[in-house]
Order: C-alpha cells, then sequence, then structure tokens
C-alpha cells in the first residue's frame, strides 16, 4: 500500500511533539486524524481503521498502554499496527512495549529522517 494512502492515527498530548509527529507524515503526503486523550482514541477508532496508531505511552487518564489494550482486544482492529513513542525511554521499556503487543518503539525527540521510513517496514510487514 502506498503511504499516499495510509490513514495515521496519532494520540499525543503534547501539542509540540504532535505537530512534530502530523507533520513529518503530512510532508509525506499521509492523511493524519489528531487526538490529545486515549479516551478520544478509543472514539475515534468507532469511527475509523487507520493504516498505523502512534500512541504516546505517557497520556492522561486512559495511557498508550490501555489504547493498545483496546486495540489488541478488538476483533475489528486487532490486526492494526501500533507504534509507541515516550519521552521516557529505556530499554527496558522499549522491550515491555514491544512484549505488550507494540509493533514498534520510538524514543522522543523523533528523528525526523528515519521516521517515516521506519513506519513503512512496519505496515509493509
Amino acid at each position: 500500500m502506498s503511504i499516499k494512502n495510509w490513514q495515521v492515527l496519532v494520540v499525543e498530548d503534547e501539542a509540540d511533539s504532535m505537530e512534530l509527529v502530523q507533520g513529518l507524515l503530512e510532508h509525506h503526503g499521509i492523511r493524519t486524524i489528531g487526538v490529545t486523550t486515549g479516551e478520544d482514541a478509543v472514539h475515534a477508532l468507532n469511527d475509523v481503521t487507520p493504516t498505523l496508531v502512534i500512541l504516546d505511552l505517557a497520556l492522561p487518564g486512559l495511557d498508550g498502554w490501555g489504547v493498545l489494550k483496546a486495540i489488541r482486544s478488538s476483533k475489528t482492529l486487532s490486526h492494526v499496527p501500533c507504534v509507541a513513542i515516550t519521552a521516557f525511554h529505556t530499554p527496558e521499556l522499549a522491550e515491555q512495549a514491544i512484549a505488550a503487543g507494540f509493533s514498534g518503539y520510538f524514543a522522543k525527540p523523533i528523528d525526523a529522517t528515519s521516521f517515516v521510513r521506519e513506519l513503512q517496514s512496519i505496515v509493509s510487514d
């Protein structure tokens, strides 16, 4: 699938990070939907099945882990790749995220030169 046909749900509570992630994706012609809470993500997923979900792990209320659990337990969404992003990176956290069912993990700040290329690899798997 061409990235021009992607629709990515970005779940990020920090405005600067949201702007950066959406800007990188949109620069490559990828359509995005941005929400700032886990609860809003769950509501958005009732209306759309995205190509990919990018989840900040540290969200207020329902965090990225909780949104991942909701996605993985859904019959219609369980196949959607989910990528974790976090400012609180540790190697252990990266391992926990992959073990929990995330398809990828990125520490903030996001590396603009490789981010979309790595997402393409995740989506094509």
